[in-house]
């Protein structure tokens, strides 16, 4: 039988595609023809032309798979995103869990988030018991991985042999859309003009797909994981940005006030667009004065999730900028 990663062509599910295929499993991708398929070009998987919004590719790429792992997702703070991400994340996911109750598959890990946790309330580490409360936040990516992971859990309270992992801040090789290394390339380039009182737990992807993989073998169903590493203050990172790059810290702490009426002023009354991690969009603003501090310990003692030094995956994603052009 065969396992299925939907997202493959992008930054974690091509990481799993690529380790499955070592342990010599047969892998099926699911993908649109426009995709960039430069994470997997050197890997032999069968591929399935389609979406998860498209029920006769999601049929065709489950025939003959026992495991799934769902991937696919977009992650965006821009406002032009929004209807995207309320499409894959969450009717996208509910369309490939429901085919795969239908086909009768044996296991699926599905990428949810650490964004569907939300935060300890009153400012402590967050775990897979922290109940989500960020609605008020109006952040449309927090929203909808929150709603496709409660549909997942609710399928596998019906039946699916389901375990959901939660990825931190993923950084590391591979992320040709920059969904989440970005932070790391504008600091190279000295586009922060300073730093708030953000925090966020930061994560290598290699680490994250070993997660995955440990979620197939030994995650109990129904549960969900934190795939984290270490917590950083913003300040902490950008100290830490500064020993493996030499570029300098900014110096200027941004009040909070100021930044989210730059945002506003800047995306909804300019109708500016700008990348993710930019600190320029409104949403990265709002979530910048909360306390992204995880555990996952529960991974590490219930699966053997073993995360690297984050230095060295600092200067791994820094060496691909490099060999791929990012830092011209």
């Amino acid at each position: 039988m065969a396992t299925l990663v939907t997202g493959a062509t992008g930054f974690i599910g091509s990481h799993i595609a690529r380790k499955l295929v070592d342990r010599g499993v047969q892998v099926k991708v699911l993908l649109r023809k426009s995709s960039k398929t430069t994470n997997i070009d050197d890997i032999d998987v069968e591929k399935v032309y389609g979406d998860v919004m498209d029920m006769d590719s999601i049929n065709e790429a489950l025939s003959g798979c026992d495991t799934l792992y769902h991937t696919a997702g977009v992650a965006s703070f821009r406002k032009e995103d929004y209807q995207k991400m309320e499409d894959i994340n969450v009717d996208g996911t509910s369309n490939i869990l429901n085919a795969a109750v239908e086909s009768g598959i044996k296991k699926v890990v599905h990428t949810s988030s650490i964004a569907a946790i939300g935060v300890d309330s009153e400012g402590g580490v967050a775990n897979e018991e922290t109940e989500y409360d960020l609605d008020y936040l109006g952040v449309k990516y927090l929203d909808t991985k929150h709603r496709g992971e409660q549909i997942a859990l609710d399928l596998a309270k019906k039946g699916l042999p389901l375990v959901v992992v939660n990825p931190a801040t993923v950084i590391g090789t591979g992320d040709i859309y920059l969904s989440s290394t970005a932070f790391i390339l504008w600091y190279y380039k000295k586009k922060f003009p300073g730093y708030m009182d953000g925090t966020l737990n930061m994560v290598d992807v290699e680490d994250v797909a070993e997660g995955h993989i440990l979620a197939a073998e030994k995650g109990g169903i129904g549960e969900r994981y934190i795939l984290g590493n270490k917590n950083f203050t913003l300040l902490e990172l950008f100290s830490l940005l500064e020993e493996v790059t030499g570029v300098p810290k900014p110096k200027m702490k941004i009040p909070y006030f100021m930044a989210l009426a730059s945002g506003y002023f800047v995306e909804r009354i300019l109708g500016m667009s700008f990348p993710n991690y930019s600190t320029m969009d409104l949403d990265s603003v709002k979530l910048s004065k909360l306390r992204w501090h995880f555990d996952s310990s529960k991974a590490i003692n219930e699966l053997g999730y073993q995360p690297r030094d984050v230095k060295e995956s600092v200067k791994n994603t820094l060496e691909w900028f490099r060999e791929n052009g990012y830092l011209d």
